[in-house]
């Protein structure tokens, strides 16, 4: 256990130095990379992927790939990804340029080692896509969230499914399958913005306000989105 404890202290401590190593903006590109990686190979696989009518109905796409759980006693959970929305005052046009978000939360529980795992949201209502770009959002409770469903459609319309303003996937080893992030929070990373797109610059004004343009590295993310989910239904 302690062997594992000092190895997990290692690691938090040396992410940081690692990333503030490269270019300003290179870590946000490959969040981004990464990021279309994660829904390329979901969306590859319809028959075990996310049900392509509530792809539809969604306004806004959370991906947040290989999210890091560290889990000793309280495990610490933390990741960062990218959300893109639909443009237009009533979400109906094409993907907007992508902006940089996290996803934070806690489990508590003995556990050893730890995993990596990627996370895709779907919000699924202009209130919940307005809400989570104005500040932070604890799922489960300023904003519901529920797990969601897997397969070509969706298979049972359950009044959790269809009245959560976010649903929630998650993959690991492989293994896709509908997860509740209920606890967990979410907020814009502003931090990682000012560095993608050089200035300072938050969600709402990237993804409602359009004061930033796709950048390359996000280019094929919503190329990919466009081409799967043009339309919303």
């Amino acid at each position: 256990m302690k062997r594992w404890l000092c190895f997990s202290i290692f690691v938090t401590l040396l992410a940081p130095l690692m990333a503030a190593d490269k270019p300003k903006g290179e870590v946000e590109q490959e969040r981004l990379k990464a990021s279309y990686e994660v829904m390329k190979e979901i969306l590859a696989t319809p028959d075990r992927g996310i049900p392509r009518d509530l792809l539809n109905k969604a306004v806004c796409v959370i991906v947040v790939p290989s999210m890091k759980k560290g889990a000793f006693i309280v495990g610490a959970s933390y990741g960062r990804g990218v959300m893109t929305c639909r443009s237009g005052e009533n979400f109906r046009g094409s993907w907007s340029a992508p902006a940089m978000f996290a996803l934070e939360g806690a489990s508590f529980g003995l556990q050893a080692g730890g995993q990596a795992t990627d996370y895709v949201i779907l919000v699924m209502n202009e209130k919940g896509a307005k809400s989570v770009m104005s500040s932070k959002v604890k799922l489960g409770g300023d904003a519901s969230v529920a797990a969601g469903p897997v397969g070509r459609t969706t298979s049972a319309e359950t009044d959790i499914v269809m009245n959560a303003e976010m649903l929630s996937w998650s993959r690991a080893k492989g293994v896709f399958a509908g997860i509740s992030l209920t606890g967990s929070t979410i907020r814009s990373d502003d931090d990682a913005n000012n560095n993608l797109y050089n200035k300072d610059l938050n969600a709402k004004q990237i993804i409602l306000q359009h004061e930033a343009k796709t950048p390359a590295a996000g280019q094929p993310l919503t190329s990919l989105l466009n081409r799967t989910s043009p339309k919303h239904v």
